[in-house]
């Protein structure tokens, strides 16, 4: 009889990316995935410890959790439950003492473990911590994936770990030293997602582009290689990867977005500030002028190049002047999307402890809102500059109108057409007709007699100009 698992996932890519391998991993012992808590089996909670207050909304969650497993044994069964991820690395025993019903702690690097540590949990020995960073990669020990991607797009993690320690993240401690998939590793799992079905692949890592994996010849591949290398797997139409940091922008990578046509022309690049000074005190080691000489680069190689990026807004000693060189900058590169949030402190890191300088809150809100009302005009911008083109759609999803169907521009916009549900998985040509602020409207180009001419718009903001 098969077992009920419920994963709910917070936060990054990769994080769903491990939700769906911890699923693999615990298939041989019964467990079947579902969309609900009640009932379950087993339910875990993997967590992100990059949002604000995530450890308390998932102390919430788990009192919720709480409930169901208490009705669970009332009707006579147990509801194993696990905290997994960066909360889990980071919290360690404490969610033992303060949700004692919890049966498993482990973090991101540990899930390979999982089969131990749930025989441990369900003989009833004791909770279980494993917050250990293993000598052995838990992608040696993985089974290989059997479930299909749920739609023709999936993950596939190549890196894991940053060695950069920027002031305001905890990601060095929850994940680890920078850790890169042997390539022969990364190709096998392509061509195993590319046989269930999938077009579309996103490579996975904290710091993406640092990938330096061991190919079969012992040399040493970076991620532009590896680009090249899984744009010939059959099958495979599209790539992209994230997240990446500008230190690691290097010259084969850019050329590679010049050389492959599977290579989408959208990158996600957090600069987080516009102020050298910031930047220095977050220790990020660029300058903005280095982040807008990159910009021009990857804009040379590939002039249709879309942009998006993270922001900080209100880091600790941010001036007014700091926040203005923030504004210059995000009006000088121009983006098509972006992430911008409020500093909050992470307990543990260096800029928690930098007393005297946080920024009031009411500044970091109004902050936040000129920001996000610059970004939010670029993304408008950039989306109305796309009506009357003609884009390849990726349509992987059924809309809520009838005939409807939804899909991925290369851009990563979503896109709504009236289209046949047989177009469902494929690479299809669409004339954007209508632009959103978050979502596109277009219509399938047919042969029957339409011509057509694609387009392309140009980058919002300004035009790439030779820096030296």
């Amino acid at each position: 009889m098969k077992k009920k698992l419920f994963i709910k996932t917070y936060g990054c890519q990769m994080n769903v990316y491990d939700s769906g391998r911890m699923a693999d991993v615990l298939a041989p012992l019964g467990y079947e995935p579902v969309d609900a808590p009640e009932g379950a089996d087993m339910v875990i909670l993997n967590t992100c410890h990059i949002r604000e207050k995530a450890a308390e909304k998932v102390y919430s969650e788990l009192g919720r959790i709480r409930t169901l497993q208490k009705d669970k044994a009332t009707e006579g069964g147990r509801m194993v439950v696990a905290v997994a991820g960066c909360v889990a690395q980071a919290e360690g025993a404490e969610i033992m003492l303060r949700a004692p019903h919890v049966d498993m702690v482990f973090g991101p690097q540990t899930y390979h473990q999982l089969p131990e540590m749930v025989t441990r949990a369900v003989r009833g020995t004791g909770g279980v911590v494993n917050i250990d960073f293993p000598v052995e990669s838990k992608f040696d020990l993985m089974p290989e994936e059997t479930a299909k991607p749920n739609g023709p797009s999936a993950f596939l993690s190549v890196q894991e770990g940053c060695d950069k320690f920027c002031t305001f993240c905890v990601v060095p401690y929850t994940r680890g030293a920078e850790f890169s998939r042997p390539v022969g590793q990364v190709l096998a799992e392509a061509r195993r997602l590319a046989d269930l079905g999938a077009v579309e692949l996103t490579l996975l890592g904290q710091n993406v582009n640092a990938y330096h994996g061991e190919a079969p010849d012992d040399s040493t591949w970076g991620l532009g290689r590896l680009l090249r290398a899984l744009a010939e797997v059959p099958g495979v139409k599209r790539l992209r990867y994230t997240t990446s940091h500008p230190r690691d922008m290097d010259d084969d990578l850019i050329a590679a977005h010049g050389e492959l046509p599977a290579l989408m022309p959208f990158i996600h690049l957090p600069v987080q500030s516009g102020s050298d000074r910031i930047l220095a005190a977050m220790n990020r080691k660029h300058t903005a002028d280095d982040y807008r000489r990159i910009i021009d680069r990857l804009r040379a190689a590939r002039p249709d190049l879309a942009l998006s990026s993270d922001f900080i807004v209100g880091f600790p000693g941010e001036s007014d002047q700091d926040f203005a060189d923030t504004l210059r900058l995000v009006t000088d590169v121009g983006f098509a999307q972006a992430y911008s949030f409020k500093y909050s402190a992470r307990p543990g890191t260096p800029a928690a402890g930098m007393d005297g300088r946080q920024v009031p809150e009411d500044m970091k809100d109004s902050r936040l809102q000129a920001l996000q009302q610059l970004l939010n005009a670029q993304q408008v911008a950039f989306n109305e500059g796309l009506v009357g083109t003609v884009q390849p759609i990726l349509f992987d999803r059924v809309g809520k109108k009838p005939g409807q169907l939804l899909g991925r521009s290369p851009f990563m916009q979503s896109v709504h057409a009236i289209a046949p549900s047989r177009l469902l998985g494929q690479v299809v040509d669409v004339r954007i007709t209508g632009a959103h602020a978050n979502s596109l409207g277009g219509e399938v180009v047919t042969v029957d007699g339409l011509s057509v001419i694609e387009t392309t718009p140009a980058p919002a903001g300004r035009q790439a100009e030779e820096r030296v």
